[in-house]
């Protein structure tokens, strides 16, 4: 089996997550290491395409990951690429 080493793709900038997120209590380093490293989640593939063409032409990133319990989580990284926010699909 090979192993893919996941590397960072495009700058995070300033990180930040809601404090719905917050209370959830969850390690969110995993989620944003995935995000960081162009894996998002679960996109459709159109949606996936379109972050493969923003790391080009400067738009805004999206991933979207299950976190358990049926609950979504959004890491969205702004085009200008100075912050990256986490939060559940109806904060956004």
């Amino acid at each position: 089996m090979a192993y893919r080493i996941m590397q960072p793709r495009f700058p995070l900038g300033r990180t930040v997550a809601t404090p719905a997120v917050m209370a959830l209590s969850i390690d969110l380093a995993s989620y944003m290491h995935r995000h960081h490293c162009g894996d998002w989640g679960d996109l459709e593939e159109g949606d996936k395409q379109l972050n493969e063409e923003a790391l080009t032409n400067g738009d805004r990133i999206l991933s979207c990951y299950q976190v358990g319990g049926g609950r979504r989580i959004y890491i969205i990284t702004e085009a200008d690429r100075s912050s990256t926010c986490v939060m559940f699909p109806e904060e956004y």
